[in-house]
């Protein structure tokens, strides 16, 4: 297939008008991104100057890298799931945090899709949003999960 020439579909791109809800997605996902990524490199550059205490000292990490994740938690004391956030104020577990506001940027820009919808008497966009929100908190509650 040949690429279409630059210029070849006469579209203006000032012609193109988004419809609001997906300004508004856009807008909040890029938010949220932008602080998750922002959280990363400062929590790293936190544990990676030595200014947080991490839960497993430097000195053990080559001992435990190569475990399987099971008998890694059973070395290191860390627990499974959601247990982290009781370690966040650690080094090496805060990265967890940067990681939960980049998946979870959906989820409030989803939510803020509720009041557009919701004004404009469009209740089944509301409920479809609503539905994915809890699927998405479904995922990540960890309630479906099977084990290890």
């Amino acid at each position: 297939m040949k690429p279409v020439e630059p210029g070849a579909l006469k579209v203006d791109p000032r012609s193109i008008v988004q419809p609001p809800e997906q300004l508004r997605y856009a807008r909040w996902l890029e938010a949220g991104t932008r602080f998750g990524l922002a959280a990363l490199v400062l929590i790293f550059l936190a544990y990676g100057l030595g200014l947080t205490e991490p839960h497993v000292p430097h000195s053990r990490l080559p001992e435990v890298w190569n475990l399987p994740v099971s008998q890694f938690l059973v070395a290191t004391g860390l627990p499974s799931g959601w247990g982290w956030v009781a370690h966040a104020h650690r080094g090496d577990i805060a990265n967890l945090i940067g990681i939960a506001v980049l998946t979870g940027a959906s989820l409030l820009a989803l939510l803020s899709l509720l009041p557009l919808y919701l004004r404009r008497g469009e209740r089944l966009y509301a409920a479809l949003c609503l539905a994915e929100v809890a699927v998405l908190l479904l995922a990540a509650s960890g309630v479906l999960t099977t084990g290890h």
